[in-house]
């Protein structure tokens, strides 16, 4: 019986790799005799160990076909700037750790923020993690549950953050506290890293016409760093694959500081801006919406940190999505995710409807750790 199923899925893993590696080779114009004889040595290698290993030039070109396949991003224009940092030969948590580090300071670049990813070994199957990183994103402010049931910091944290603390960590206890790393190794206890400050660049937020914004303290990290996504590529699983782009200002504006499970701070800002809340048909949260973007927008310009504006990132899809078909290829995209939450009618993007189909390589959201 298991030999029934090591064949089986023997089969399955050299189909994945076989459709992998073919589209690789058409698009990077590789002969049909190289591409057959690359595919002939990884049947050799899965029959023998149950694997293959993928070339430096696949791996990258995977990585960045994953970000060209992804129907959630609409930053997908730049998918063939994407800098591929191969750490598939990092052992321990230490080795880890500092390729992550390195990605941090790569990749931040003094503001101006460089799309990048790194890669770990793979793992044999998607749900028995080789190398993984708790962590959704890299840098994530910490949450802490008060007894009167309110949170200071960022709700989203909250499992993540007990989790810290179960192993030894204790924040400052502010609303915008950096979470040190977790990493776990197959079956090894997690191990925890703090991130060095100095590595990691956090934008203040300022109004350029309303000096009371600076009363709220608010301020956000320079770069999201996605980290707790798997890669996959030719049917190999990367479960620690971190990568990052820059931010659309409205994922800080509309989401993270305005959702009323995440900071909630639109009630403030409306106060701030003496603005009357009692009637939603003032339409005070869509005017402190509005500001609040027009703030995180300013201070990462003021900050010399990368970002875009929504209105711009929508007319760069649009121009991606017409590369892709001059190119013969379908744009593929899932509707609701390239809209943005601020007056997405404004944009392009929803005017118009996208193939929703999934192809690979892709990332796939994973399973929290156990622990969590």
């Amino acid at each position: 019986m298991h030999n029934q199923t090591a064949a089986v899925s023997n089969r399955h893993l050299l189909h994945e790799a076989e459709a992998y590696i073919r589209q690789f080779g058409i698009e990077l114009g590789r002969s049909s005799e190289e591409t057959n004889h690359r595919i002939a040595q990884i049947a050799a290698d899965i029959e023998a160990t149950g694997t293959y290993v993928h070339t430096g030039e696949e791996l990258a070109y995977g990585a960045k076909l994953a970000w060209r396949n992804s129907n959630r991003c609409i930053g997908r224009l730049f998918w063939d700037a994407l800098t591929v940092q191969d750490a598939r030969s990092a052992e321990t948590e230490e080795d880890i750790v500092k390729a992550i580090f390195h990605h941090i300071e790569y990749a931040t670049n003094g503001g101006k923020v460089l799309p990048t990813i790194t890669i770990f070994a793979p793992s044999a199957e998607p749900d028995r993690p080789r190398i993984r990183i708790w962590n959704e994103q890299y840098i994530r402010y910490a949450g802490y549950k008060q007894e009167d049931g309110s949170v200071v910091g960022d709700p989203v944290s909250l499992e993540l953050t007990e989790a810290c603390e179960r192993m030894g960590w204790r924040g400052a206890g502010t609303a915008f506290d950096v979470l040190p790393l977790i990493i776990q190794l197959g079956d090894e206890p997690p191990r925890l890293f703090e991130v060095p400050k100095d590595i990691v660049l956090e934008v203040p937020l300022v109004h350029p016409d309303m000096p009371a914004f600076e009363e709220l303290g608010l301020r956000w990290y320079a770069v999201p760093f996605v980290s707790g996504m798997r890669l996959e590529i030719g049917g190999l699983h990367y479960t620690a694959a971190p990568f990052n782009g820059w931010y659309m200002g409205t994922e800080i504006g509309a989401r993270n500081l305005a959702d009323p499970f995440r900071y909630n701070m639109l009630p403030k800002l409306a106060e701030k801006m003496g603005l009357d809340t009692a009637r939603e048909s003032t339409l005070w949260r869509d005017r402190a919406l509005v500001e609040m973007n027009v703030a995180v927008l300013h201070s990462f310009k003021t900050k010399g940190a990368t970002i875009v504006d929504h209105h711009t990132a929508s007319k760069q899809f649009t121009l991606f999505a017409e590369k892709e078909r001059q190119n013969g290829r379908t744009p593929t995209g899932r509707w609701s995710w390239l809209i943005p939450p601020l007056s997405p009618a404004t944009t392009g993007v929803f005017h118009t409807r996208f193939d929703d189909t999934e192809l690979k390589p892709n990332y796939y959201y994973q399973h929290a750790p156990a622990d969590l």
